[in-house]
């Protein structure tokens, strides 16, 4: 079973760059579906950027345009890089994996990160 760990999360102002990274052990990731979900309190779990296993990618209509995720294999990490941060991109942002060749932006991961935070402030 692959574990997690992601970083990257800070505060910005809006309109900056973030670059959240996941680092994966256990497992390689190429095994997996692996991406993104945020949570912001009271409101739902949101899935905001996925790799699938075979390479696809699909992103959240909020983000298109602005976030990209990428997997480097030989490091075993996942990354998001966030540009043009908006302040509802506030949450806590959790680095997810499934070990299956697709996972939905609503569907429900078999393993997750801790989290890390990302503020944006207008």
């Amino acid at each position: 079973q692959v574990q997690l760990k992601d970083s990257g999360g800070g505060s910005v102002q809006a309109g900056g760059s973030l670059r959240l990274s996941c680092a994966a052990s256990g497992d390689t990731v190429d095994k997996y579906s692996m991406g993104w979900f945020r949570q912001t309190p009271g409101k739902e779990r949101e899935g905001v950027a996925l790799i699938h296993r075979m390479g696809a990618t699909t992103y959240a209509d909020s983000v298109q345009g602005r976030f990209t995720i990428s997997v480097d294999n030989d490091a075993n990490t996942l990354y998001l890089q966030m540009h043009a941060l908006r302040p509802e991109d506030t949450a806590m942002y959790y680095c997810v994996a499934a070990r299956r060749s697709f996972l939905p932006l609503e569907g429900e991961p078999d393993t997750w990160g801790q989290g890390t935070q990302v503020t944006v402030s207008s």
